[in-house]
């Protein structure tokens, strides 16, 4: 709670409304009535007019507060500390997070933030804007966010909330009864201290999230800069990433899987990813991706988990290799984008590792390909075709004329007219393994690149 004084800010309880299940001796009053055989009132409803209605029913718990007589504030003002002590104790018992001893500083502020709570409350009967709105809106906001910074829920807060509320009101209600308070009054007082919790309630929760909400954008802004200094290229010094990786909580692993990704082209809008707290990722960047050092717990199930997005998973590296699994990720995408490679939703390197290696080098790709195929460059398209695919299966597999004819289907004796002419093309070369090699290597090239 705030001490209005000092402002110093403690997650201590207000008044709550009565448990349903609990017995409290002020219901008693409802069966009061004033007649002309008994005594009126001590403190009777404040005089009121059709021109001058009731200011807390449309006001809020300061308005009740303010519609009750002053005199009723006055006379209870003794009673200030013993409710404090009730609420207190009672708060204590039923929160066990509250339930260190009331000594120092975390004693010192807890008492007096509820003896100032309840002072705040009488200091609004019968005085409108006595205690100015913002004076209550800041303390309970402010609780919230302490309540997040502690690293406690809501509900202790609430809960607490809750008992004082139940023990603020059998404390009044017997005060009432005693002192001969009218059943209406008592019903405005009742009113007030229900309208006090749920408006104290709201503002914590408006505090907690806004905590929250800051919280997570730090932290998020954090990752993102540690995300950036993973995938530095040339690599940012081990010492600076560990201490990013301390301010954003995020514990370093000795590998990691980078993971490209791409807006799919048919998607209109893209929903929110379901992702791992711990995944680091950047959606907004030019080159969005993500970072985990968990792949088989975070990347299971990816399609789902990030709808309308074109996925490319890297190779598992070491650390301080997270850019150059982001490197083959992005190559591999461009493959993807290209139609080299087909078109998924998911897209693992590691699953065409040879193709990636092939095509690394591109200019040399082609380079090989005019050199090992420089036969051919005389025939058709349709001749080369047909003799690009007899020659491939032939230095796959080596097979016999029917085995090469099976797996293209057609007849035997095609395959046969078509190795003759291979080989008054290439003559000699078809017997050295290297150039074997060179024209494989550029057949599958070829195939790859649609050329």
């Amino acid at each position: 709670m705030t001490d209005v004084d000092t402002g110093v800010s403690v997650p201590v309880l207000r008044a709550g409304r009565p448990h349903p299940g609990e017995r409290t001796p002020g219901p008693a009053y409802r069966q009061q009535s004033v007649s002309a055989d008994r005594p009126r009132p001590a403190y009777p409803p404040a005089p009121r007019t059709p021109a001058d209605p009731r200011p807390g029913r449309a006001s809020g718990a300061i308005g009740l507060w303010a519609s009750l007589p002053r005199e009723l504030a006055i006379r209870f003002k003794p009673r200030v500390d013993p409710l404090a002590r009730a609420i207190l104790q009672e708060v204590q018992r039923a929160v066990p997070e509250y339930r260190q001893p009331l000594e120092g500083a975390f004693g010192h502020i807890i008492t007096q933030g509820v003896r100032q709570s309840i002072i705040q409350c009488l200091d609004s009967v019968g005085t409108p804007g006595a205690v100015p709105l913002e004076t209550w809106t800041t303390v309970f906001r402010n609780l919230g966010k302490i309540e997040f910074n502690e690293g406690r829920s809501l509900d202790c807060l609430q809960t607490a909330y809750r008992v004082g509320g139940r023990v603020a009101w059998r404390h009044i209600s017997e005060f009432g009864q005693a002192a001969g308070v009218s059943a209406d009054t008592l019903c405005t007082s009742a009113e007030a201290i229900f309208a006090y919790v749920d408006e104290i309630s709201a503002l914590s929760i408006e505090g907690y999230t806004a905590a929250q909400t800051r919280a997570a954008g730090t932290r998020a802004r954090r990752r993102r800069r540690l995300l950036e200094l993973l995938l530095a290229d040339p690599p940012s010094a081990p010492q600076t990433i560990t201490a990013q990786a301390a301010t954003a909580q995020w514990t370093l692993p000795a590998e990691v899987t980078v993971v490209a990704l791409e807006p799919r082209a048919d998607q209109h809008s893209l929903a929110a990813p379901d992702l791992h707290s711990d995944v680091l990722v950047d959606l907004e960047g030019s080159e969005p991706c993500l970072v985990t050092g968990a792949p088989e717990k975070h990347l299971r199930n990816l399609a789902e988990r990030l709808p309308g997005w074109r996925a490319v998973i890297g190779p598992t590296v070491r650390l301080t290799d997270a850019p150059r699994s982001l490197l083959w990720a992005r190559r591999t995408l461009k493959l993807v984008q290209r139609g080299v490679l087909p078109d998924a939703p998911v897209t693992r390197c590691t699953d065409h590792l040879s193709t990636l290696w092939l095509l690394a080098d591109e200019f040399l790709v082609r380079e090989l390909c005019a050199r090992s195929l420089q036969p051919f460059k005389d025939l058709t398209p349709k001749q080369r075709a047909r003799l690009g695919e007899t020659l491939l299966i032939w230095l796959q597999s080596r097979g016999s004329a029917p085995e090469i004819a099976k797996k293209l289907k057609v007849h035997p004796q095609t395959v046969r007219y078509r190795m003759h002419q291979l080989i008054d093309l290439f003559g000699d070369r078809l017997n050295n393994a290297d150039d074997r090699l060179d024209m494989e290597i550029a057949l599958r090239a070829e195939a790859l690149l649609g050329s």
